[in-house]
Protein backbone atom coordinates (compact mmCIF):
# COMPACT_ATOMS: atom_id res chain seq x y z
CA UNK A 1 0.00 0.00 0.00
CA UNK A 2 1.39 3.35 -0.54
CA UNK A 3 1.53 6.50 1.40
CA UNK A 4 -1.13 8.46 -0.97
CA UNK A 5 -3.29 5.70 -0.49
CA UNK A 6 -3.56 5.81 3.08
CA UNK A 7 -4.05 9.54 3.28
CA UNK A 8 -6.52 9.39 0.73
CA UNK A 9 -8.75 7.13 2.20
CA UNK A 10 -7.94 9.52 6.33
CA UNK A 11 -8.97 12.25 4.00
CA UNK A 12 -12.04 10.86 2.77
CA UNK A 13 -13.19 11.08 6.49
CA UNK A 14 -11.46 14.13 7.62
CA UNK A 15 -11.20 16.38 4.33
CA UNK A 16 -8.68 19.15 3.79
CA UNK A 17 -11.40 21.40 2.53
CA UNK A 18 -12.83 21.71 5.98
CA UNK A 19 -9.37 22.65 7.90
CA UNK A 20 -8.76 26.47 8.64
CA UNK A 21 -7.43 28.05 5.88
CA UNK A 22 -4.18 28.97 7.83
CA UNK A 23 -3.71 25.25 8.84
CA UNK A 24 -0.62 23.21 7.31
CA UNK A 25 -1.93 19.55 7.08
CA UNK A 26 -1.16 16.78 4.91
CA UNK A 27 2.25 15.43 4.03
CA UNK A 28 4.54 17.55 5.64
CA UNK A 29 7.58 15.46 5.00
CA UNK A 30 8.34 12.43 2.60
CA UNK A 31 6.84 10.88 -0.59
CA UNK A 32 3.32 10.19 -1.39
CA UNK A 33 4.39 7.33 -4.20
CA UNK A 34 6.52 5.17 -1.07
CA UNK A 35 5.22 1.85 0.30
CA UNK A 36 3.65 2.01 3.77
CA UNK A 37 6.02 -0.51 6.52
CA UNK A 38 4.33 -0.04 9.38
CA UNK A 39 2.76 3.26 10.97
CA UNK A 40 3.31 5.30 14.11
CA UNK A 41 0.28 7.47 15.91
CA UNK A 42 1.32 10.33 18.00
CA UNK A 43 -1.02 13.68 18.87
CA UNK A 44 2.34 14.93 17.94
CA UNK A 45 6.29 14.11 16.96
CA UNK A 46 8.79 14.84 19.05
CA UNK A 47 12.68 12.89 19.33
CA UNK A 48 11.26 10.03 21.56
CA UNK A 49 8.22 9.40 18.63
CA UNK A 50 10.73 9.20 15.49
CA UNK A 51 13.16 7.15 17.90
CA UNK A 52 10.39 4.75 18.63
CA UNK A 53 9.01 4.75 14.81
CA UNK A 54 12.47 4.08 14.03
CA UNK A 55 12.58 1.27 16.64
CA UNK A 56 9.37 -0.36 15.70
CA UNK A 57 10.28 0.21 11.63
CA UNK A 58 7.75 2.50 10.92
CA UNK A 59 8.47 4.82 7.87
CA UNK A 60 4.67 6.70 8.48
CA UNK A 61 4.19 8.92 11.55
CA UNK A 62 1.04 10.13 12.06
CA UNK A 63 -0.20 12.92 14.21
CA UNK A 64 -2.64 15.39 15.04
CA UNK A 65 -0.20 18.47 15.53
CA UNK A 66 1.56 19.84 12.35
CA UNK A 67 5.09 19.85 13.59
CA UNK A 68 5.43 22.54 10.82
CA UNK A 69 3.28 25.18 11.19
CA UNK A 70 5.00 28.24 10.08
CA UNK A 71 7.00 28.26 6.64
CA UNK A 72 10.84 27.79 7.03
CA UNK A 73 13.03 30.21 6.45
CA UNK A 74 15.85 27.43 5.99
CA UNK A 75 16.73 23.66 7.37
CA UNK A 76 19.35 24.51 9.59
CA UNK A 77 20.57 23.89 13.31
CA UNK A 78 19.14 27.15 13.89
CA UNK A 79 15.44 25.79 13.38
CA UNK A 80 13.62 24.31 16.44
CA UNK A 81 12.27 21.36 15.08
CA UNK A 82 15.93 20.69 12.71
CA UNK A 83 16.74 17.58 14.65
CA UNK A 84 13.28 16.11 14.20
CA UNK A 85 13.23 16.98 10.89
CA UNK A 86 16.77 15.82 10.07
CA UNK A 87 16.21 12.38 11.53
CA UNK A 88 12.89 11.80 9.85
CA UNK A 89 14.42 12.49 6.58
CA UNK A 90 17.72 10.74 7.17
CA UNK A 91 15.50 7.17 8.38
CA UNK A 92 13.33 7.71 5.54
CA UNK A 93 10.25 8.46 7.19
CA UNK A 94 6.79 9.90 6.58
CA UNK A 95 4.83 12.41 8.34
CA UNK A 96 1.36 12.92 7.78
CA UNK A 97 -1.00 15.73 9.99
CA UNK A 98 -4.68 15.56 10.04
CA UNK A 99 -5.50 18.97 12.33
CA UNK A 100 -8.36 21.01 12.44
CA UNK A 101 -10.02 19.08 9.50
CA UNK A 102 -9.80 16.52 12.21
CA UNK A 103 -11.18 18.91 14.64
CA UNK A 104 -14.05 19.72 12.71
CA UNK A 105 -15.42 16.39 11.52
CA UNK A 106 -17.75 13.71 12.76
CA UNK A 107 -16.62 11.39 15.15
CA UNK A 108 -13.22 13.64 15.39
CA UNK A 109 -11.36 15.50 18.20
CA UNK A 110 -14.12 16.69 19.74
CA UNK A 111 -17.05 13.72 19.72
CA UNK A 112 -13.85 11.43 20.89
CA UNK A 113 -13.38 13.62 23.85
CA UNK A 114 -17.17 13.43 24.41
CA UNK A 115 -17.31 9.65 23.99
CA UNK A 116 -14.59 9.13 26.59
CA UNK A 117 -16.93 11.41 29.04
CA UNK A 118 -19.80 9.09 28.19
CA UNK A 119 -22.03 11.33 26.67
CA UNK A 120 -25.33 10.07 24.76
CA UNK A 121 -26.71 11.60 21.59
CA UNK A 122 -23.81 13.72 20.99
CA UNK A 123 -23.96 16.54 18.14
CA UNK A 124 -21.76 19.20 16.81
CA UNK A 125 -21.85 22.28 19.14
CA UNK A 126 -21.71 24.67 16.39
CA UNK A 127 -22.05 23.96 12.85
CA UNK A 128 -19.65 25.44 10.20
CA UNK A 129 -21.12 27.63 7.41
CA UNK A 130 -20.83 29.09 4.30
CA UNK A 131 -18.97 26.85 2.85
CA UNK A 132 -21.51 25.10 0.83
CA UNK A 133 -22.75 25.78 -2.69
CA UNK A 134 -26.17 24.76 -4.20
CA UNK A 135 -25.63 23.46 -8.02
CA UNK A 136 -28.76 23.49 -10.31
CA UNK A 137 -28.38 22.25 -13.61
CA UNK A 138 -31.20 21.22 -16.25
CA UNK A 139 -31.22 17.98 -17.69
CA UNK A 140 -33.45 16.41 -20.80
CA UNK A 141 -35.39 13.57 -18.83
CA UNK A 142 -33.75 10.80 -20.61
CA UNK A 143 -30.06 11.29 -19.12
CA UNK A 144 -31.12 12.78 -15.31
CA UNK A 145 -30.27 9.43 -13.80
CA UNK A 146 -27.03 9.68 -15.25
CA UNK A 147 -26.41 13.35 -14.23
CA UNK A 148 -27.56 12.48 -10.99
CA UNK A 149 -25.35 10.00 -10.03
CA UNK A 150 -22.25 10.84 -11.18
CA UNK A 151 -22.71 14.52 -9.21
CA UNK A 152 -23.58 12.27 -6.29
CA UNK A 153 -20.26 9.93 -7.10
CA UNK A 154 -18.28 13.34 -7.24
CA UNK A 155 -19.41 14.72 -3.60
CA UNK A 156 -22.70 15.98 -4.26
CA UNK A 157 -26.33 15.86 -2.39
CA UNK A 158 -24.76 14.83 1.05
CA UNK A 159 -26.54 15.88 3.91
CA UNK A 160 -25.43 14.18 7.25
CA UNK A 161 -26.06 10.93 7.37
CA UNK A 162 -28.34 10.87 4.42
CA UNK A 163 -26.41 10.47 0.29
CA UNK A 164 -27.30 10.98 -3.19
CA UNK A 165 -29.95 13.61 -1.63
CA UNK A 166 -31.12 15.94 -4.44
CA UNK A 167 -34.72 17.87 -5.71
CA UNK A 168 -35.95 17.30 -8.99
CA UNK A 169 -38.69 19.50 -10.98
CA UNK A 170 -40.05 18.64 -14.35
CA UNK A 171 -40.50 21.66 -16.66
CA UNK A 172 -39.86 22.78 -20.62
CA UNK A 173 -36.49 23.99 -21.54
CA UNK A 174 -36.14 26.43 -24.75
CA UNK A 175 -32.89 27.13 -27.06
CA UNK A 176 -32.21 27.74 -30.43
CA UNK A 177 -28.81 26.63 -31.86
CA UNK A 178 -27.08 28.93 -34.06
CA UNK A 179 -25.52 27.96 -37.77
CA UNK A 180 -22.37 27.04 -35.76
CA UNK A 181 -24.14 25.22 -32.90
CA UNK A 182 -23.95 21.49 -33.05
CA UNK A 183 -27.60 20.37 -30.97
CA UNK A 184 -27.66 17.02 -28.68
CA UNK A 185 -31.39 17.18 -29.68
CA UNK A 186 -33.50 19.37 -32.44
CA UNK A 187 -31.90 21.35 -35.29
CA UNK A 188 -29.64 23.93 -35.33
CA UNK A 189 -31.38 27.87 -36.20
CA UNK A 190 -34.44 26.22 -35.18
CA UNK A 191 -36.28 27.50 -31.40
CA UNK A 192 -36.69 23.51 -29.78
CA UNK A 193 -39.23 23.18 -27.02
CA UNK A 194 -37.24 20.19 -24.72
CA UNK A 195 -38.67 18.45 -21.71
CA UNK A 196 -36.34 18.96 -19.00
CA UNK A 197 -35.49 18.52 -15.15
CA UNK A 198 -34.66 21.07 -12.92
CA UNK A 199 -32.08 18.85 -10.89
CA UNK A 200 -30.75 20.58 -7.74
CA UNK A 201 -28.15 19.35 -4.73
CA UNK A 202 -26.19 21.06 -1.50
CA UNK A 203 -22.52 20.07 -2.24
CA UNK A 204 -19.76 21.49 -0.02
CA UNK A 205 -17.40 23.74 -1.63
CA UNK A 206 -14.34 21.33 -1.43
CA UNK A 207 -16.21 19.23 -3.81
CA UNK A 208 -17.49 22.09 -5.90
CA UNK A 209 -15.09 21.84 -9.10
CA UNK A 210 -15.33 17.68 -8.87
CA UNK A 211 -19.17 18.04 -8.82
CA UNK A 212 -19.03 20.68 -11.96
CA UNK A 213 -16.89 18.73 -14.02
CA UNK A 214 -18.89 15.21 -13.24
CA UNK A 215 -21.77 16.74 -14.69
CA UNK A 216 -20.78 18.59 -17.44
CA UNK A 217 -18.65 14.71 -18.33
CA UNK A 218 -21.87 13.35 -18.00
CA UNK A 219 -24.33 16.11 -19.77
CA UNK A 220 -25.25 15.68 -23.09
CA UNK A 221 -25.57 19.06 -24.78
CA UNK A 222 -22.92 21.14 -25.74
CA UNK A 223 -23.83 23.90 -23.96
CA UNK A 224 -24.52 23.30 -20.04
CA UNK A 225 -27.19 25.50 -18.57
CA UNK A 226 -26.51 25.45 -14.87
CA UNK A 227 -26.43 27.57 -11.77
CA UNK A 228 -24.21 27.57 -9.05
CA UNK A 229 -25.24 29.72 -5.56
CA UNK A 230 -23.55 30.16 -2.18
CA UNK A 231 -25.53 29.53 0.88
CA UNK A 232 -25.30 30.44 3.96
CA UNK A 233 -26.45 27.34 5.96
CA UNK A 234 -24.96 25.44 8.44
CA UNK A 235 -23.44 22.84 7.19
CA UNK A 236 -24.72 19.55 9.24
CA UNK A 237 -21.91 17.27 7.56
CA UNK A 238 -18.85 19.63 9.50
CA UNK A 239 -18.73 21.64 12.83
CA UNK A 240 -17.11 22.68 16.29
CA UNK A 241 -16.98 21.23 19.87
CA UNK A 242 -19.74 18.80 20.55
CA UNK A 243 -22.14 18.42 22.91
CA UNK A 244 -24.77 15.52 24.63
CA UNK A 245 -25.96 14.38 27.75
CA UNK A 246 -24.94 11.96 30.46
CA UNK A 247 -26.53 9.07 31.59
CA UNK A 248 -27.18 10.47 34.76
CA UNK A 249 -27.46 13.71 36.47
CA UNK A 250 -23.87 14.00 38.80
CA UNK A 251 -23.04 17.33 40.89
CA UNK A 252 -20.17 19.07 40.70
CA UNK A 253 -18.30 17.42 42.45
CA UNK A 254 -18.94 14.05 40.85
CA UNK A 255 -18.54 15.35 37.45
CA UNK A 256 -15.07 17.53 38.13
CA UNK A 257 -14.09 13.82 39.45
CA UNK A 258 -14.91 11.88 36.07
CA UNK A 259 -13.69 14.42 33.92
CA UNK A 260 -10.13 14.37 36.07
CA UNK A 261 -10.70 10.15 35.89
CA UNK A 262 -11.33 9.86 32.56
CA UNK A 263 -8.38 11.61 30.55
CA UNK A 264 -5.82 10.60 33.07
CA UNK A 265 -5.74 14.46 33.80
CA UNK A 266 -3.34 15.34 36.92
CA UNK A 267 -5.24 18.74 37.90
CA UNK A 268 -8.17 20.15 36.63
CA UNK A 269 -8.81 24.11 36.79
CA UNK A 270 -12.48 24.88 36.56
CA UNK A 271 -15.01 28.11 37.58
CA UNK A 272 -18.57 27.41 39.02
CA UNK A 273 -21.52 27.30 37.51
CA UNK A 274 -25.13 28.67 37.85
CA UNK A 275 -26.07 25.09 39.86
CA UNK A 276 -24.79 21.85 41.37
CA UNK A 277 -26.52 19.69 39.08
CA UNK A 278 -24.53 18.20 35.27
CA UNK A 279 -26.32 17.00 32.60
CA UNK A 280 -25.81 18.60 29.37
CA UNK A 281 -22.43 18.55 28.30
CA UNK A 282 -20.63 20.70 25.90
CA UNK A 283 -17.04 20.04 24.78
CA UNK A 284 -14.40 21.28 22.71
CA UNK A 285 -11.17 19.34 22.54
CA UNK A 286 -7.92 21.72 22.30
CA UNK A 287 -8.23 25.30 22.47
CA UNK A 288 -12.20 25.96 22.41
CA UNK A 289 -13.22 29.21 24.49
CA UNK A 290 -14.91 30.99 22.21
CA UNK A 291 -17.56 28.29 22.21
CA UNK A 292 -18.09 28.69 25.67
CA UNK A 293 -21.17 31.46 24.55
CA UNK A 294 -22.59 28.78 22.56
CA UNK A 295 -22.18 25.93 24.91
CA UNK A 296 -24.16 28.56 27.72
CA UNK A 297 -26.46 29.29 24.52
CA UNK A 298 -27.32 25.60 24.16
CA UNK A 299 -28.16 25.19 27.89
CA UNK A 300 -25.29 23.17 28.83
CA UNK A 301 -24.49 23.01 32.43
CA UNK A 302 -20.84 22.44 32.36
CA UNK A 303 -17.99 22.45 28.91
CA UNK A 304 -14.61 20.83 29.23
CA UNK A 305 -12.20 22.17 26.70
CA UNK A 306 -8.36 23.36 27.18
CA UNK A 307 -6.51 26.76 27.42
CA UNK A 308 -8.73 28.63 29.38
CA UNK A 309 -7.33 32.12 29.85
CA UNK A 310 -8.23 33.68 33.27
CA UNK A 311 -11.38 36.12 31.79
CA UNK A 312 -13.05 33.41 30.00
CA UNK A 313 -13.18 31.53 33.52
CA UNK A 314 -15.11 35.32 34.53
CA UNK A 315 -17.07 35.34 31.84
CA UNK A 316 -18.08 31.48 32.72
CA UNK A 317 -18.57 32.25 36.65
CA UNK A 318 -22.00 31.71 37.93
CA UNK A 319 -23.54 30.58 33.99
CA UNK A 320 -22.05 27.33 33.51
CA UNK A 321 -19.30 24.69 35.11
CA UNK A 322 -16.19 25.71 32.90
CA UNK A 323 -12.99 23.49 33.22
CA UNK A 324 -9.62 23.54 31.52
CA UNK A 325 -8.73 20.02 31.23
CA UNK A 326 -5.50 19.91 29.78
CA UNK A 327 -4.73 20.61 25.78
CA UNK A 328 -3.24 17.44 25.28
CA UNK A 329 -5.85 15.41 27.32
CA UNK A 330 -8.52 16.68 25.73
CA UNK A 331 -7.18 15.49 22.25
CA UNK A 332 -5.38 12.62 23.17
CA UNK A 333 -8.99 10.13 22.42
CA UNK A 334 -8.03 11.08 18.67
CA UNK A 335 -5.62 8.83 18.40
CA UNK A 336 -8.08 5.44 19.51
CA UNK A 337 -10.30 6.60 16.91
CA UNK A 338 -7.74 7.10 14.18
CA UNK A 339 -5.92 3.66 14.90
CA UNK A 340 -9.28 2.19 14.78
CA UNK A 341 -10.00 3.33 11.36
CA UNK A 342 -6.60 2.59 9.63
CA UNK A 343 -6.87 -1.15 10.67
CA UNK A 344 -10.22 -1.70 9.40
CA UNK A 345 -9.30 0.17 6.14
CA UNK A 346 -5.95 -2.25 5.93
CA UNK A 347 -7.96 -5.29 6.64
CA UNK A 348 -5.65 -7.34 8.02
CA UNK A 349 -2.85 -6.73 5.70
CA UNK A 350 0.68 -7.05 6.68
CA UNK A 351 0.83 -3.67 8.43
CA UNK A 352 1.07 -2.69 11.80
CA UNK A 353 -0.39 0.35 13.56
CA UNK A 354 1.08 1.46 16.68
CA UNK A 355 0.37 4.32 18.90
CA UNK A 356 3.35 6.28 20.97
CA UNK A 357 3.21 4.58 24.43
CA UNK A 358 4.68 7.10 25.76
CA UNK A 359 4.10 11.03 26.23
CA UNK A 360 4.36 13.77 24.55
CA UNK A 361 2.83 16.55 26.48
CA UNK A 362 5.18 19.10 27.70
CA UNK A 363 3.41 20.87 30.76
CA UNK A 364 4.11 19.11 34.27
CA UNK A 365 2.56 19.74 37.81
CA UNK A 366 4.16 20.35 40.92
CA UNK A 367 2.38 18.84 43.85
CA UNK A 368 5.20 18.63 46.40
Amino acid sequence: MLVKELIKNIEKWAPPGIAWDKDNIGLLIGDSESKVKNIMLSLEVSLNVVDDAIKKRCNLIITHHPLIFKPLKSISNSETNYEIIKKLIKNQINLYSAHTNLDFVKDGVSFQLAKKLGLNNIKFLKNLTSNQYKVVVFVPEEHIEKVANAMHQAGGGIIGEYSNCSFRLEGIGTFKGSASSNPYIGIKDTLEFVKEVRLEMIVNSFDLNKVLQAMKNSHPYEEVAYDVYRLSNDNVNFGMGAIGQLNNEMTTEEFLSLVKKSLSAKGLRYSIGKNDKIKNVAVCGGSGSELLDEAIRQGADAFITADVNYHKFQDALGNILLIDAGHYETEIPIIDELEKRILNFLNKKKIKVYKFNGSTNPINFFNN
